[in-house]
């Protein structure tokens, strides 16, 4: 029996989802598990106005902004795409009848094989993407029983209803820990449903370029009815082909539709995910677990936009590939009525399947090359920026203790004088 294409590239999102209460609400859902939703969704959103807060009380505090600061995003990034995923709840059921179509279904061994290995591919990438985000959330919860095992402290600097004495420090810390796992879990999950279809468009592609192939050779020699025949199953091949590439741009046109503002609201800022991450690192002590923590979290944070960029490079490149393909089939030793439509599918295929995000950025490697460069030139203008701020305080505080010592002078020799 075949596996069913949702099940296949969206199982493991759907579990991690459905275990949060987040997936598909329904007519049938009990009162408890709407709840237990939106207990978790209170943790999310909490943590972010925490953070708010706290940034709020140690405003003008550059080291101590970007300490508190550098998590802030990803975390007001879960909330809007976690959000953005019930709101979405009408155009996600359509993508998942969508992806259960005949035309998109296996009609071979070959297919499946396609289906499998892609399915294989996205699976791969988001567990490295998973497994780094796991670690990252473990190296945090270490830091207090490291880096300041002296005293009590929480992982993140936020603000906190109690205080760091017993029993309110170990709520506090639970508190945080459990945030930061569920929103490490939800943001790959959500994620992952984005990426997984458009791998699945990707491996739609690939079965046409396979359906190519079944174009069979019409020799001049070959009887009358033999080749009205042999015509008449290659013109059925070419007809489905293209009824197939229609649904496959249909399809990813619905995705970006769908997940577009989720994907440039995460492009966007990580800009200043990056740059901020990169000055932390600056700043903290190299033999700390923070800083080990701070590298896991860069290399979290590029690998989930890579992956972006490469699922929606991956789909333009099969989209290329697939009007070399029919080119490279027997078109001329078709009927007219083949190579017409074959000439006014190639038309079409000029254009190749482009993900933007936003409607405005492009998913490709040109795309991640871009955002990595803009990182670091705002990372260089931060790092200046901070390395002036210290200096001028030196200066300050230099001349500030050069006064008071003149002044202190200037009293002892008055002092003296009269007396």
């Amino acid at each position: 029996m075949l596996t069913k294409n949702t099940t296949l590239f969206l199982g493991r999102p759907r579990k991690i989802l459905s275990f949060f209460g987040i997936w598909l609400s329904n007519e049938n859902k009990v009162i408890f598990v709407t709840m237990y939703m939106v207990l978790v969704l209170i943790t999310q959103y909490s943590f972010v106005l925490f953070e708010v807060i706290y940034i709020i009380g140690v405003w003008g505090d550059m080291d101590a902004v970007s300490e508190a600061s550098y998590l802030l995003f990803t975390q007001a990034s879960v909330c809007y795409k976690t959000t953005a995923f019930l709101v979405n709840n009408k155009s996600l059921i359509e993508l998942l009848q969508f992806m259960e179509i005949d035309l998109f279904q296996p009609q071979s061994e070959v297919h499946e094989k396609i289906l499998l290995v892609q399915a294989r591919k996205i699976k791969l990438l988001c567990t490295f993407f998973l497994t780094s985000a796991i670690t990252t959330c473990t190296l945090w919860a270490m830091i207090p029983l490291f880096d300041d095992a002296s005293r009590k402290s929480f992982p993140f600097k936020i603000w906190m209803p109690v205080t760091e004495k017993s029993p309110g420090y170990e709520l506090g810390y639970v508190y945080q820990m459990i945030s930061i796992y569920i929103s490490a879990l939800l943001f790959i999950a959500v994620d992952s449903v984005v990426l997984s279809m458009i791998m699945f468009a990707c491996a739609q592609l690939e079965m046409i370029m396979d359906k190519t192939q079944k174009v069979e050779s019409i020799s001049p020699l070959l009887e009358d009815d033999k080749k009205d025949k042999l015509c008449n199953n290659n013109n059925n091949v070419i007809v489905e082909c293209i009824k197939h590439h229609q649904e496959i741009v249909r399809f990813t046109k619905l995705v970006e539709d769908t997940y577009h503002n989720n994907i440039f609201f995460q492009l966007s800022g990580t800009v200043a995910i990056v740059c901020n991450i990169g000055l932390r690192i600056s700043i903290v002590d190299h033999h700390s677990v923070q800083f080990f923590s701070m590298i896991n979290y860069m290399v979290t944070m590029l690998s989930q936009l890579f992956l972006y960029c490469w699922c929606g490079n991956e789909l333009t490149i099969r989209s290329e590939d697939l009007r070399v393909s029919l080119y490279e089939c027997l078109w001329y030793e078709q009927s007219i009525s083949f190579r017409r439509s074959l000439w006014i599918a190639m038309e079409r295929m000029k254009r190749p399947l482009i993900f933007k995000a936003g409607h405005y950025i492009s998913l490709s490697r040109p795309t991640f090359v871009a955002i990595l460069r803009c990182s670091y030139s705002y990372f260089a203008v931060l790092n200046r920026t901070k390395k002036y701020f210290f200096f001028s305080s030196q200066i300050v505080y230099l001349l500030i203790n050069r006064v008071s010592h003149t002044r202190s002078v200037h009293s002892r020799h008055c002092r003296q004088k009269c007396a």
